[in-house]
């Protein structure tokens, strides 16, 4: 696929996710189920050459969901646990933590079925545009293998550090996006 080609699937995949209805709701104790689902999907390939039994990696899979979870509501008080609904249907989750300086995408991760429609394009775009409406940033860990790495560079985030696995991104209001 050429650049110009990928950036016409993108717009299209935009417009897309723009006729969709996309919205945020409040994660209660109810969703545990469907955010444990979410995140396991963005493992799947991960753990696919592991020769453990289906049991064994979902036991995995929710001891790393249940630590995750715990260490993020303990050192981002006052973060915002967020499920993506589209069309009426949960299909993924945004966190967000907001510090004095900028706006922390804690996590972002959609359902396999609601990737690569341009949702996740707009949930990032609607937080660049939170965040730049208050003088802030937008920051974000990501792994280095991720694919949506490509998605946000294209909308304007840098490296501000290189932590091995991880990589720390910014984002400011005047990035080109």
């Amino acid at each position: 696929m050429t650049g110009a080609e990928a950036a016409v699937t993108g717009v299209a995949a935009e417009e897309s996710a723009a006729a969709r209805r996309v919205a945020l709701r409040p994660a209660t104790p109810a969703d545990r189920e469907l955010l444990f689902r979410v995140y396991a999907s963005t493992r799947e390939e991960e753990l696919a050459p592991v020769p453990w039994p289906p049991e064994a990696k979902e036991a995995f899979l929710r001891q790393q969901f249940d630590a995750q979870d715990a260490w993020w509501r303990a050192n981002y008080d006052g973060a915002s646990f967020e499920v993506v609904v589209a069309d009426g249907r949960d299909v993924g989750r945004l966190y967000l933590w907001e510090g004095p300086s900028e706006v922390r995408i804690v996590d972002v991760a959609l359902l396999p079925q609601a990737r690569r429609d341009g949702i996740g394009t707009s949930l990032v775009r609607d937080v660049q545009a939170r965040a730049s409406a208050a003088g802030k940033s937008v920051t974000i860990h990501v792994e280095r293998m991720n694919p949506a790495l490509r998605l946000y560079e294209r909308l304007g985030f840098r490296l501000v550090e290189d932590k091995g696995v991880y990589l720390f991104l910014s984002w400011s209001g005047d990035a080109v996006s």
